[in-house]
């Protein structure tokens, strides 16, 4: 019975990021390779964990309190006719750049820059946008390595010390880097700063348009009940002045049953079965009894 259940929970999340091209299916290809973080880094345990679910969301809620960002995205992205597509695309980026080997690092880098080229205009408030812009590129990446590092310190499987959060935030500053994204803070505090007190934030028609579709998100019947819990432990976790411009207010259990939530995730899915194959892949010791997904890899 217990077994069913995780393999139910298993089904439904490895469905919800299939809509698209796999990262690290040819991973294996490139053994010995550690890619660009490596396996003693922090990243790959943290962004291993199941509060990147929370993660994602809470990047997508702060993101669109930039108006030219989210201009960006409401203008050239298919995020409404294709939320799922965008899910598995956003979530293959974030997977080959954190435990890829270099050669996937970097076709990633470049499909997202690829992408990115047509991703220019003007917001509502007359102000220029461009996807290739390093400060609006800044913003996004900023606000996903913030998010990453606040779920976990909120519902990760142990929280990190302080040495370690700032260890986080330099490792990200890589992947920043790698998409010439700038300013790009390097520890755990002056990244909360910079994302809190970011001169460009205010409310617009396009963030309140991406804040409702947030709300309720054309998801499979069997997976949105839990996405609406992690929905309401992302909202727990935004900064008070953010969640006042975005127009989202955390409920007095929210953070209390987001972390029940997602222990039932990382008891159901145990840790990113991408890290799993990144450790498989450079060599690493396997821990016991953290993994129970496989990647799928052509060797």
């Amino acid at each position: 019975m217990i077994n069913r259940v995780k393999d139910r929970v298993v089904g439904s999340t490895t469905d919800l990021f299939s809509h698209g091209p796999q990262p690290l299916e040819h991973t294996l290809n490139y053994a010995g390779d550690p890619g660009i973080l490596g396996p003693g880094s922090v990243s790959w345990r943290v962004v291993g964990d199941a509060s990147a679910f929370v993660a994602g969301i809470r990047a997508l809620l702060v993101q669109t309190a930039h108006p030219e960002v989210v201009a960006g995205v409401e203008n050239h992205s298919r995020y409404r006719s294709d939320p799922l597509g965008r899910l598995t695309r956003t979530s293959a980026y974030v997977t080959a750049t954190t435990y890829g080997a270099g050669p996937e690092v970097a076709a990633s880098v470049a499909l997202v820059r690829n992408a990115h080229l047509e991703v220019k205009g003007h917001s509502v408030r007359g102000k220029a946008y461009s996807a290739e812009n390093p400060a609006m590129t800044a913003w996004v990446h900023n606000v996903l390595t913030d998010s990453f590092l606040t779920a976990y310190q909120s519902y990760g499987r142990d929280a990190l010390s302080p040495q370690e959060a700032d260890q986080f935030v330099l490792e990200q500053t890589r992947i920043g880097a790698l998409l010439d994204a700038s300013p790009l803070p390097t520890d755990a505090t002056s990244l909360r700063s910079w994302v809190c007190d970011h001169a460009a934030i205010a409310s617009s028609a396009a963030q309140r348009d991406s804040i409702q579709f947030l709300r309720n998100p054309p998801l499979p019947p069997q997976v949105k009940v839990g996405y609406r819990l992690l929905l309401k432990a992302a909202i727990a976790t935004v900064p008070p002045g953010i969640a006042t411009v975005v127009g989202v207010q955390s409920g007095h259990l929210d953070g209390t049953v987001g972390a029940a939530t997602v222990r039932a995730l990382r008891w159901a899915l145990g840790s990113s079965p991408a890290w799993h194959v990144a450790l498989v892949r450079s060599g690493a010791p396997v821990p016991d009894g953290m993994f129970r997904q496989t990647v799928l890899v052509d060797s």
